[in-house]
């Protein structure tokens, strides 16, 4: 079994849409470790030391979070600068997540041809994950495709909240139980509800 960490950041956690629904259920998955960033660290006083020992009893890191501005939650951001020391996570001596996985679990606004060179985004999503893939590879980690809810605004009134809960859910298990394909996932640009590389059986 994988040793699956899900850190969870929303600032606005009752009002979520979507989040908090999934955060619910990642919370009830046995045999993972679930973090919420805000509640855990309401003034951003940061345990590295507590954080990077999680990061040493897991295989797998998982941030779930709603994309703000382009960007994480800020709390992920302190986070990052925080526990992803120089000589722990990079640099000369820095080799103690080689080989874990880094995954993110992310809800959009908007639509998801909005995220294309044609879109009024402008960019594929991928390229607004650049800098957490990017600090994924610095610290020799893996990176596979995000698991992705678009048009996350309009999910209650279209009924898909359930539908992507559920799928998130059968992920994280799939991750427990050794039953994701890490290997189609990293050659993926994002996952969705439709396209979860999980293996049927143990």
């Amino acid at each position: 079994m994988a040793r699956l960490i899900v850190y969870y950041a929303h600032p606005g956690h009752k009002y979520s849409h979507v989040n908090r629904y999934m955060a619910r259920a990642a919370g009830a998955v046995e045999g993972l470790t679930f973090v919420d960033l805000y509640r855990d660290y309401p003034r951003f006083d940061i345990d590295v030391n507590a954080e990077q020992q999680r990061l040493l009893e897991h295989d797998v890191i998982l941030f779930q979070f709603p994309m703000f501005w382009y960007s994480t939650p800020s709390i992920v951001k302190e986070w990052e600068d925080l526990v992803l020391e120089h000589g722990f996570a990079y640099g000369a001596g820095g080799d103690r997540l080689q080989g874990k996985r880094m995954m993110l679990a992310v809800t959009m606004a908007g639509p998801d041809d909005a995220y294309t060179d044609a879109g009024y985004q402008h960019y594929p999503l991928r390229t607004f994950l650049t800098p957490l893939e990017q600090t994924a590879r610095l610290c020799g980690m893996r990176f596979p495709a995000p698991y992705v809810l678009f048009a996350a605004l309009r999910a209650p009134d279209a009924g898909f909240v359930d539908p992507h809960v559920d799928g998130y859910r059968r992920l994280l298990e799939a991750i427990r139980d050794d039953r994701y394909d890490f290997a189609a996932a990293e050659r993926m640009d994002v996952v969705t509800l439709d396209t979860l590389p999980v293996r049927i059986g143990a």
